[in-house]
């Protein structure tokens, strides 16, 4: 075709006359039949640059005008190939933005399809031409350009956000500025959801992800997480939440092919069994971490095989609504040698046995932390093997033990001599007795004690023989204990004079009289102070706490104490210096009282809470714009005397800080 468009015409002679002179005037172009001669005179002809071909005949020429002349007619394989051989990051981004096709090919590239092209070119003989630099842009340094694979981008994807075609983007886009690193996705966009094709557009395009999580994404598949094995060697952390597409086979891809995996968390996927368990043990030596919860498919087999196959690194187990029984327990007893945080949780087929044999086989050496919950095998026996098994343990959580009572909790502190935290919930066996006993008989490194929601603790008539006292702890937490009240409190101050963090929030039979030796027998400085739902509370405890310990007191909560007003108010400016944090939500406090905390200079809070205040008015707006500039948080929701208007000017004016209303 350029031949004939180019050819100079010299011996082009016909035995007719010419019918234009200028072919490229376009209102002299004639219809033309396939038979007739056409004469052009011997001189330069213009370059014709449209495709034009002369077929003779209207339709003809009309049909060759309709042809789209763009570098889409191009098939996906020419495409592809044009696309590959980009220069640069820029380049490919820049091209991205062309079309939806252009982008999903440029996904579609992996990195080393690019580098591979490049050692071809050079292996074969051929001299690849450096293109010129563009003076406009300052140059890269070589440090850049090694920067480029680091992955340290981070990106979360929530709802509606996550689409294929958003990761697609991402994957072309993040190469140039760092590469991903960590990628999160939360929901799926109900119209177009995340599906393989975009998760395969990841895998190709940021070989340096290290930490993928997936949440609630019903469309991907093993096929989609089998590409991110393929193409992602360096994952190290992978979170698979509510998959129900992805199974053993795709996980056993992931552990295939990245060795240095350290972290698996499996959440509500129930194609997911004993199999990819299996392989995760086998293949990825660097395991550390492994979280099961609500897989009905696994059991003892897949997690005895992991545990005992990933026993010199693997050091926090998390087993949540499996179908294990004692035998993997025993397991973890056994060969649990570097666990140092066990969490069990719901494990109805595990009996006193499954607890017994994994106290009793010694290998929980460098145990730390336990969290047993809903566990209906645990019992005193097992309780108390466990403590021996585990001499550094220093965190002891007991949800729902419905079997567990005060002798087995005395024998625990009598044997685990390293115990620091102990908490305790809805644990109804377990009485005030049992408590006392626990703190008489602990060792001297315990620092806190949690009860929550215990029935069984409650009053009981003391003798008025000396008790010992627990010098070593520091917090103690008391909540929603009905049975418990202000006799108790005053027994626990006497066992414990160095407490400095104390929460009885929905103690609501806490009275002045016993709080108030809880206070006085506090030696080192109550620093915090949660007495919400407390609702017999007065002024009068509260100036009483605030004049003892009111030079370390750093956080006070009064919430829903209905009989404090604004003389607590008063107490508090006058000699807390250090308190940030305040709440006084559900209070009888009005605009004097706010009056006062805007007056005082030595008090500097940071979070002010004041909701459901039903005596605050529009008064206390101008007042509360006065507090400072270290307030930063600021809650004035349920205050029905308030207006929106009057919380928009207090906005404007406190702009630095988060206003709830």
């Amino acid at each position: 075709m350029p031949a004939l468009v180019n050819y100079g015409g010299t011996d082009d002679l016909c035995s007719e006359g010419p019918l234009i002179s200028n072919l490229m005037d376009s209102s002299c172009l004639l219809s033309i039949a396939s038979n007739v001669d056409v004469f052009f005179p011997p001189r330069k002809r213009s370059r014709i640059t449209a495709p034009f071909i002369f077929k003779g005949g209207e339709k003809g020429a009309e049909k060759q005008k309709q042809q789209p002349c763009s570098i889409d007619v191009l098939p996906d394989e020419c495409l592809f190939e044009i696309l590959r051989r980009l220069p640069g990051n820029k380049e490919r981004s820049n091209s991205a933005c062309v079309s939806k096709r252009w982008l999903m090919l440029l996904s579609s590239i992996r990195a080393s399809e690019m580098a591979a092209h490049k050692k071809n070119g050079a292996s074969s003989g051929e001299t690849l031409k450096k293109p010129l630099p563009d003076l406009n842009t300052s140059a890269s340094t070589d440090e850049e350009k090694e920067f480029e694979s680091t992955g340290y981008l981070a990106r979360k994807l929530k709802a509606k956000d996550a689409t294929d075609v958003r990761l697609a983007a991402m994957a072309v886009g993040t190469c140039g500025h760092g590469g991903l690193g960590k990628l999160y996705i939360e929901g799926s966009n109900a119209t177009r959801p995340v599906t393989d094709i975009g998760l395969s557009a990841v895998a190709r395009g940021c070989p340096s992800l290290r930490v993928l999580s997936m949440w609630n994404v019903p469309f991907i598949s093993d096929i989609g997480l089998s590409e991110i094995g393929s193409g992602c060697p360096m994952l190290e952390k992978l979170d698979l939440c509510r998959c129900p597409l992805i199974s053993d086979k795709g996980l056993i891809a992931v552990a295939q092919k990245c060795p240095n995996l350290t972290s698996l968390m499996i959440e509500s996927c129930l194609s997911i069994g004993n199999e990819c368990l299996q392989a995760m043990g086998r293949c990825c030596p660097k395991l550390k971490s492994i979280v099961i919860k609500d897989c009905p498919l696994v059991g003892d087999q897949g997690v005895a095989s992991l545990v005992s196959a990933a026993s010199s690194f693997l050091a926090r187990i998390r087993l949540e609504n499996v179908n294990i029984t004692d035998v993997s327990l025993a397991v973890i007893g056994h060969y649990g040698k570097a666990v140092a945080d066990l969490a069990l949780t719901g494990l109805q087929c595990v009996s006193e046995r499954g607890f017994w044999v994994m106290g009793n086989a010694f290998g929980l050496e460098n145990m730390k932390s336990i969290l047993i919950n809903s566990c209906r095998g645990v019992t005193d026996l097992g309780l108390e093997a466990i403590a021996k098994s585990c001499p550094n343990l220093k965190q002891l959580c007991l949800r729902r033990c419905c079997h567990l009572s005060d002798a087995g909790l005395k024998a625990f502190a009598m044997t685990a001599r390293a115990l620091e935290n102990l908490h305790v919930e809805e644990c109804n066996r377990i009485s005030l007795i049992g408590v006392l006993g626990c703190l008489l008989n602990c060792n001297e490194k315990l620092r806190a004690l949690s009860l929550v929601k215990c029935l069984g603790v409650k009053d009981i008539s003391f003798c008025t023989a000396p008790l010992p006292s627990c010098m070593s702890l520091r917090s103690l937490t008391i909540r929603d204990c009905p049975g418990f009240t202000g006799a108790s409190l005053a027994v626990v101050g006497k066992i414990c004079p160095q407490l400095q963090h104390v929460d009885l929030s929905g103690l609501v039979g806490a009275t002045d009289a016993g709080l108030l030796p809880l206070i006085e027998s506090s030696e080192a400085g109550l620093v915090t102070v949660n007495l919400s739902g407390c609702v017999d509370l007065t002024d009068a405890v509260v100036t009483a706490l605030v004049k003892a310990h009111g030079t370390t007191l750093q956080m006070l909560n009064l919430e829903g104490c209905k009989k404090v007003t604004d003389k607590s108010l008063l107490v508090i400016a006058d000699s807390c210096s250090l308190l940030d944090d305040l709440d006084m939500s559900r209070c009888m406090i009005g605009d004097y009282g706010v009056a006062i905390l805007a007056s005082a200079s030595q008090l500097k809070l940071r979070v002010l809470s004041l909701a459901g205040c039903s005596k605050l008015t529009q008064k206390s707006l101008p007042l509360l714009g006065n507090m400072g500039r270290s307030l930063v948080g600021l809650n004035l929701q349920n205050c029905k005397l308030i207006s929106t208007q009057g919380i928009g000017a207090l906005e404007e004016k406190l702009w630095w800080c988060d206003i709830l209303y």
